[in-house]
C-alpha cells in the first residue's frame, strides 16, 4: 500500500480521501482554478448547487433536510489555497506537483515541503460534510475562497449580502480543543529602491554568505517563539564585516512566513579573516538560539558570480534591514499569553542594484497596526527607500454571547467532557473582512491540531481530525434541531 492510499483509509475516510484528493492538485495563492474545477465538478456530480463569484471564490449550496427548512442557514468557511514553502535542495514546483504526504507516528506530513494542512483540511472537512449520508441540517453554505495567504483577496471581494446563512464557522484554526472568536488584523508593507553600482575593488574576491538551518513559521502563530529570522541574522552579520562590498541579498519566500533561509554575495580582500569571523558569529548564534533554533547556521564559500560590480553605499540596507521591526511589539492586555503587535520581516531581494522587501505586520487592535506599519514606512524613507502599505485588512471582534458558541459548547461538552477553550488568534482569519461584507453573521472557528504551518515538515495530527470531525457534525445536527 502506498503513502497515498494509506491516507485515504484513514478514519474519518471520506475526510481523508477528500484531503487526499486536494494534495494531489497544485494550489498556490492565485493558481487555484485547477482545484476550484475539480470541487464544482464534484458537486455538480451530487446535485450540489455551485457558483464562483467576481471575485473567483466557490459558493456550494445544500438544501436543508426535510422539515428543518426554516432553521437559520449555516455556512462552512476555508480557502483554497496554501502556502508553498520547500526546503532548500528540494526539487518541488508548487504549480504543478502534487504534495506527497506520508503517515508517520500519528501524523500526517510533508517532509520536505508544506502540507498545506492549512486549509486543506479544513476544506475536506466541509466537503465530507456535504456528502454525508443521514445527517439532519439546516441550510448549508460552503464558502471556499481564493488567495488568502497572499493577501485575502477573495474574502476582500466578497459580494455584501451573497451569504445566506446566519452563522459561519471558520474551519481555518490550527489547535484542537480551542475555539476561536477573535483574530488580528493585518497590513503589508513593500520597500523598495535603487542603489547605484560601482566596481569591485581589484584585491577583492567573490563569496557567498549563507543563513540556513532554521525552522521559520507562521508569522502569526509562531511569532512568539523567538525563532531567528534569516533575513536579518545575514544583514547582522554583514554589518558586522565592514571590510567587505554588497553583490547581492535573496531571502524568504512569502510575507507571512518566518524566514528560513537568506544568502548574500559579496566580496571581500583576498588577504581577510572573514573565514574566521564567520566561525565566531556562527558560536555567538548556537548559543543564543539555543533551545530555540538549535540548527542556525553561517557559511561561507566562494561564488560562481561574475559580476564586478557591487552597490554603493551598502550599509544604509544592511543597517535598516537587521533594525527595522520584526517579531513581538507587543503582548495583548486582554488576552493573557496572546500577542497583541507584531511584524514579520518576509522577503529581500536585492538583484543588479535593485531592492524589493516586504513586511507583515499583524494587530488585534487597528490603530497598532497602523502605527507599526507607519513606523516600518517612516524608517524605510528615512534611509531614503520608497515604502508603500497595502492589503489592510481588520480584525474579528470576540462576540462571547453568541448563541453559536454556546451550542458549540454543550456539544463539545456532551462530546468530549468537557468545553473548548475560548481563544483569540495571532494570526489573520477571513472572518474580520467577513464582519464587513456580512455585518450581522455569528462566527466561531476551530480546527485540528497543525504544527509547523507555512514551514516544510508542517503536519496534521490524525486523531485530532476525526475529533473535529465528530464537532463538526454535532453542532450542525445541533442547530438543525434548535429553537
Amino acid at each position: 500500500m502506498d503513502e497515498m492510499e494509506k491516507i485515504e483509509n484513514l478514519e474519518p475516510s471520506a475526510v481523508w480521501r477528500h484531503f487526499a484528493r486536494i494534495c494531489s492538485i497544485a494550489r498556490p495563492s492565485l493558481h487555484e482554478a485547477a482545484l476550484r474545477d475539480h470541487i464544482r465538478s464534484w458537486a455538480d456530480s451530487r446535485g450540489i448547487a455551485s457558483l464562483v463569484d467576481n471575485a473567483g471564490n466557490l459558493i456550494l449550496k445544500k438544501e436543508a433536510s426535510e422539515g428543518h427548512e426554516s432553521k437559520p442557514g449555516v455556512i462552512l468557511q476555508g480557502h483554497l489555497d496554501m502556502v508553498c514553502q520547500a526546503n532548500s535542495g528540494t526539487s518541488h514546483d508548487f504549480l504543478k506537483d502534487p504534495i506527497r504526504p506520508v503517515v508517520a507516528d500519528g501524523w500526517v506530513t510533508a517532509a520536505e515541503t508544506t502540507l498545506g494542512a492549512d486549509n486543506g483540511m479544513g476544506v475536506a472537512l466541509a466537503l465530507a460534510l456535504l456528502e454525508e449520508e443521514g445527517l439532519v441540517h439546516p441550510p448549508l453554505e460552503v464558502l471556499l475562497t481564493v488567495n488568502e495567504e497572499s493577501g485575502m483577496e477573495g474574502a476582500r471581494g466578497l459580494e455584501p449580502g451573497i451569504l445566506k446563512g446566519g452563522m459561519l464557522i471558520n474551519l481555518d484554526t490550527e489547535e484542537w480543543g480551542h475555539v476561536y472568536l477573535g483574530c488580528a488584523g493585518g497590513e503589508d508593507v513593500e520597500v523598495s529602491a535603487t542603489f547605484a553600482l560601482e566596481s569591485l575593488p581589484e584585491d577583492h574576491g567573490i563569496f557567498r554568505l549563507d543563513v540556513s538551518g532554521l525552522k521559520g513559521g507562521h508569522s502569526g502563530i509562531d511569532i512568539h517563539l523567538g525563532r531567528g529570522n534569516a533575513i536579518r541574522l545575514l544583514a547582522e552579520a554583514l554589518n558586522a564585516f565592514p571590510d567587505i562590498r554588497l553583490l547581492s541579498i535573496e531571502g524568504g519566500t512569502a510575507r507571512n512566513a518566518i524566514p528560513r533561509e537568506a544568502h548574500a554575495v559579496i566580496s571581500a580582500p583576498k588577504e581577510t579573516d572573514i573565514a574566521e569571523r564567520v566561525k565566531r558569529k556562527n558560536q555567538e548564534w548556537k548559543k543564543r538560539f539555543e533551545h530555540v533554533d538549535d540548527g542556525v547556521s553561517l557559511n561561507l564559500s566562494f561564488s560562481s558570480s561574475q559580476s564586478k560590480l557591487c552597490i554603493s553605499d551598502w550599509r544604509r540596507l544592511t543597517g535598516f534591514l537587521a533594525a527595522a521591526p520584526d517579531g513581538v511589539a507587543a503582548m495583548s492586555g486582554d488576552f493573557q499569553g496572546v500577542v497583541e503587535t507584531s511584524s514579520n520581516l518576509g522577503m529581500a531581494i536585492l538583484e543588479d542594484g535593485a531592492l524589493q522587501v516586504a513586511f507583515n505586520v499583524r494587530s488585534l487592535l487597528d490603530g497598532k497596526k497602523g502605527w507599526l506599519a507607519e513606523k516600518i514606512a517612516f524608517l524605510a524613507e528615512s534611509a531614503g527607500f520608497v515604502a508603500s502599505r497595502s492589503n489592510a485588512y481588520p480584525g474579528w471582534k470576540p462576540d462571547p454571547d453568541s448563541r453559536l458558541l454556546d451550542l458549540f459548547q454543550t456539544v463539545c461538552q456532551a462530546r468530549f467532557g468537557k468545553a473548548a477553550s475560548i481563544q483569540v488568534i495571532h494570526a489573520g482569519l477571513e472572518c474580520g473582512l467577513f464582519a464587513v461584507s456580512h455585518p450581522d453573521l455569528e462566527m466561531i472557528s476551530f480546527g485540528p491540531d497543525i504544527v509547523g504551518a507555512h514551514a516544510p515538515g508542517e503536519k496534521v495530527r490524525i486523531d485530532s481530525v476525526a475529533k473535529c470531525w465528530e464537532l463538526l457534525k454535532g453542532v450542525i445536527e445541533g442547530l438543525a434541531f434548535g429553537e
